[in-house]
């Protein structure tokens, strides 16, 4: 299959990738990187990014305050944010699988997987409405 070639396409686009240290959200970064973008990526631990041009905010966007943390973050650093990609997401099944499951993990799960998403959207869509620019 051929690649696609940005081509710096973005060069003046700022991206969030939540979940952006590992995986699927690494490589998403990685290719905004390829394409011009200046990538901030998120995680609640400090990954290995030697050698890189990724920015890193450290947060738990499973709490409110985790979520406003990289809001203010983003802006304060570079003013505004023209791609949100919520790649944030998962959980953690303890040996049993659902019938253990208690309400506290579903809360967990809850949280990182639909709360995080439309804090950051709810967020980040005024600013892109009114400049009438933005993806997420």
């Amino acid at each position: 299959m051929e690649q696609f070639n940005f081509n710096n396409e973005l060069s003046d686009k700022i991206a969030l990738v939540t979940g952006g240290t590992k995986g699927t959200g690494r490589a998403i970064a990685e290719r905004l990187l390829q394409a011009g973008a200046t990538v901030v990526i998120t995680a609640r631990n400090v990954p290995d990014l030697e050698n890189s041009k990724l920015h890193f905010i450290a947060s738990d966007l499973s709490t409110a305050e985790g979520a406003q943390n990289v809001v203010s973050g983003v802006l304060s650093s570079y003013g505004r944010l023209d791609i949100l990609v919520n790649n944030l997401g998962g959980s953690s099944t303890p040996a049993g699988g659902f019938a253990v499951l208690s309400d506290e993990d579903w809360e967990s799960t809850l949280q990182a997987n639909l709360l995080a998403p439309i804090r950051l959207d709810r967020s980040f869509l005024p600013q892109m409405i009114e400049r009438q620019n933005g993806v997420i």
